[in-house]
């Protein structure tokens, strides 16, 4: 059945198929917090934490994220913000009540501790349970209870992100890659019908801005594999992951240098352009010269072209490497081509020779790159449980925990 026009809003395929493309079920996230949230009330209801145990189902709803690390994360960060906050309470209340200077003091020592304890975005939850405890005079009954409730509204919170379908984001980063390889195979074939048609001084402006702008959707390609490896981290179904990263690791690996060869490329158009006269400019390269270079270029395009099925999953990859490295074959011929063509004498013009060499030097990258952005690759990838900066936090922390043991270390007398 063919959906109406309409329903594609504008994007040239149906709506459900756009919301898929990124990963996700649609209202996926939406009924796995309000299920949380229910539940979590539900338990501590049951379990008489309190009157009204809201608690439980707020945590619930901040705790659930897109990734089960980051939801597993945030529920431990929401937990210890808590039980901080109402330690500092109670030892407030210990002492005083609720008045201007003992409230100062419980919101600077909890901003203090949620500080020291590196709780990020929950360092505020510190002082507000802090203040919510002292409020009620330091009550044990109201503590005990809204720690109760923080751990059951995350520990349910974790249990249904885990329990119905935790994402893992490796088609969408598939999708970023096969996109970025068409993009450039856009600028490519552009570029390839400005050189035949004509050439400037103003359309080699044009295409070398054109080279750089490619910056930000290699940016927006790596930032989505990036999220695809962290949806992995504590994921039961990263298994599935494992094959298919190596894969778009290399190919936007091969992509990215892809983009450096291609700016090299327009630049040394651009260069070779600017250097002779402003009423030569259309002659830069005479017409055969063009033509074989506007052959290499949409030879390259298709090449790149290429490589976006063997990135999105949309071809299988045996297949999609054979098409890729026939392009490149083909391309290396047309390349042998254009350099007859642009064979110049370098004690007759040394600019000229070093101009066409840096072109071809560009077109000999660029496939050579294009060639690795498809190479297999039999290694495993395995999520990591922590990061860099988390196992630097934990040295920092041994260490500071060795000196302060040898501190308190009884020192001996100095031998007489």
């Amino acid at each position: 059945m063919r959906l109406p026009s309409w329903l594609t809003f504008g994007l040239g395929r149906p709506l459900p198929a756009v919301l898929l493309r990124e990963g996700q079920i649609p209202g996926l996230r939406t009924a796995k917090t309000t299920l949380a949230a229910v539940v979590s009330f539900i338990v501590a209801d049951a379990l008489g934490t309190s009157a009204q145990p809201v608690l439980a189902p707020l945590t619930a709803l901040l705790v659930v994220q897109v990734t089960m690390y980051d939801t597993v994360t945030q529920g431990l960060q929401r937990v210890a913000s808590v039980l901080a906050g109402v330690l500092v309470a109670l030892g407030v209340a210990t002492f005083a009540g609720l008045t201007w200077w003992s409230l100062g003091a419980v919101v600077a020592m909890s901003l203090v501790l949620g500080m020291l304890l590196r709780l990020g975005p929950h360092l505020l939850e510190v002082p507000i349970s802090a203040m919510l405890i002292l409020a009620v005079g330091g009550a044990e009954a109201a503590a005990v209870g809204r720690v109760y409730e923080t751990l059951i509204g995350a520990g349910i919170g974790v249990l249904v992100n885990l329990a119905i379908a935790p994402p893992l984001y490796v088609r969408p980063a598939g999708d970023a890659i096969g996109d970025l390889a068409d993009r450039m195979a856009r600028v490519l074939r552009g570029l390839a019908g400005d050189v035949r048609s004509g050439w400037s001084r103003d359309v080699a402006d044009h295409w070398l801005t054109e080279a750089r702008a490619l910056g930000a959707e290699v940016a927006r390609a790596d930032r989505s594999l990036e999220r695809a490896e962290h949806s992995a981290r504590l994921n039961p179904r990263a298994a599935s992951i494992r094959n298919a990263q190596p894969l778009l690791r290399t190919a936007l690996t091969g992509l990215e240098h892809c983009y450096v060869s291609l700016r090299n490329l327009c630049r040394a158009l651009f260069d070779r352009t600017y250097f002779i006269p402003v009423e030569e400019q259309a002659g830069a390269y005479d017409e055969e010269e063009r033509a074989a270079l506007a052959d290499v270029l949409e030879c390259a395009a298709a090449a790149l072209a290429g490589v976006a099925p063997l990135a999105s999953g949309s071809a299988p990859a045996d297949a999609a490497r054979g098409t890729v490295e026939s392009h490149l074959i083909e391309l290396h011929r047309r390349r042998d081509r254009l350099s007859q063509l642009l064979i110049v004498d370098p004690h007759a013009d040394q600019a000229a020779w070093q101009q066409h060499g840096a072109l071809l030097a560009a077109v000999d990258r660029l496939r050579v790159e294009v060639e690795a952005t498809v190479r297999p690759s039999d290694a495993s990838w395995r999520p990591p449980l922590i990061t860099e900066r988390q196992r630097q936090a934990i040295r920092r922390l041994r260490g500071a925990a060795a000196q302060a043991a040898n501190g308190l270390q009884p020192r001996r007398p100095p031998e007489s």
